[in-house]
């Protein structure tokens, strides 16, 4: 066994570990291993693992830059993970420039009906980041020019609907090296949403802030803003607004089984199934996309968070997944059943639902981090696994100058 000095990176991933609220257990079941092999990475009876294990680890710990891990400088966890998708630049010099005579106002029907087509491209498209990087640049300059010169009720539409561009920005900004574009873009929402003084739109805007949180591991402030904004929200008899009502309680539902409140996030998803339910199996909002299809979809998250794989493998089965009218959004359940095989070790069910996931979308699936890091961990495996890993590392962006495949 190693005398403390020596064993600083078991004293890392211990203090990481509990301040994600996650028992050894639940650590070890994410990334497939067993508690004693926590137990004794954190006791040093065993070396710090290889890259691939690192990066695993440090996904199930919200940790952004290995070196929190590893003490040694400078490992960003986002130069495998991430990757930039072109025009993002042009998306971000219109969030940060200020608004000039060039950009005309416009009225506040036709915003809405531009920023229904750009959630739409977001859905319908394989190539949705892509896609919405080139529309987004004069829809923010727009729509801000709107929010500007407009007045009363129509200032306070149009500021609903700049949160809605604010969260397209936040979406393209997703699993991106530039993080702080994401929360700015996710500030800019809930400052829109309340300047508007609209329930619902602040509700939205909580949800997306929320992600934030979470997936930095500040599971008590998505908690937290979730909560303030259920507390300003009523359900409402229209189908859209209950809709949002229940997301949130599935925001709730992520949030507490992100920090091992199994409790909680049952509760929490019992209500958004509940209005999902209520709502019948053919509805979903018509760009946040809650409906039953999602609620399942986000059980899978719940049970794999927990580290209840085999509960998550058998909610998968349940899921209407060709209901989903979203291209992206059923990437990403396919991505996430491919983490629950990971955990499993199941390589070969790891590639297979990341080749489907592919087939749905190609840019949710080139620029998820659990995806760019399964491939990575997959491409030096003998066999037809890594020859497999290889091609698919090629295709979203592993291969060649990014240095994973010879």
């Amino acid at each position: 066994m190693t005398s403390p000095d020596e064993n600083l990176f078991g004293m890392r991933l211990r203090a990481l570990r509990e301040r994600s609220g996650k028992s050894r257990a639940v650590l070890a079941g994410l990334v497939g291993r067993s508690p004693d092999w926590v137990k004794h990475l954190e006791t040093g009876r065993i070396m710090q693992p290889r890259l691939p294990m690192l990066i695993h680890l440090a996904e199930a710990l919200d940790v952004d830059d290995l070196s929190d891990l590893t003490g040694t400088p400078g490992i960003p966890l986002s130069s495998t993970t991430k990757a930039a998708v072109t025009g993002t630049d042009v998306v971000t010099a219109a969030l940060l420039k200020p608004i000039t005579s060039a950009y005309h106002a416009i009225p506040v029907a036709e915003l809405v009906g531009r920023v229904d087509m750009a959630w739409q491209t977001w859905h319908r498209t394989s190539t949705e980041r892509t896609a919405i990087a080139g529309v987004l640049p004069d829809l923010v300059a727009v729509a801000r020019a709107t929010v500007l010169a407009a007045n009363g009720l129509d200032q306070r539409r149009a500021r609903v609907e700049l949160a809605r561009v604010y969260h397209l920005v936040q979406l393209l900004n997703a699993y991106q090296p530039a993080e702080q574009l994401s929360w700015l873009s996710a500030d800019r929402a809930f400052s829109a949403a309340q300047e508007a003084d609209d329930p619902v739109a602040v509700a939205i805007a909580a949800w997306y802030y929320a992600h934030l949180y979470r997936s930095s591991g500040q599971t008590d402030l998505a908690v937290d803003v979730l909560t303030d904004a259920l507390g300003q929200l009523e359900p409402g008899e229209l189908p859209d607004t209950r809709a949002v009502w229940g997301q949130v309680h599935l925001g709730l539902a992520l949030a507490h089984a992100k920090a091992g409140r199994a409790g909680a996030a049952w509760r929490h998803w019992d209500t958004a199934a509940d209005v999902a339910r209520s709502l019948g199996s053919t509805y979903h909002h018509p760009w946040l996309m809650y409906g039953v299809t999602a609620v399942d979809i986000y059980r899978v998250t719940i049970e794999t968070d927990l580290a209840r794989f085999g509960e998550a493998e058998q909610a998968a089965k349940k899921v209407a997944l060709r209901t989903l009218p979203s291209h992206t959004r059923r990437a990403f359940f396919l991505i996430e059943q491919a983490r629950q095989r990971r955990s499993q070790k199941d390589d070969v069910g790891v590639l297979y639902h990341l080749a489907k996931a592919l087939r749905e979308s190609h840019d949710t699936t080139k620029h998820h981090p659990v995806a760019r890091a399964a491939v990575a961990e997959l491409v030096d495996r003998p066999g037809v696994v890594g020859e497999d890993a290889r091609e698919l590392a090629l295709v979203i962006g592993l291969g060649g100058d990014g240095g994973y495949v010879g």
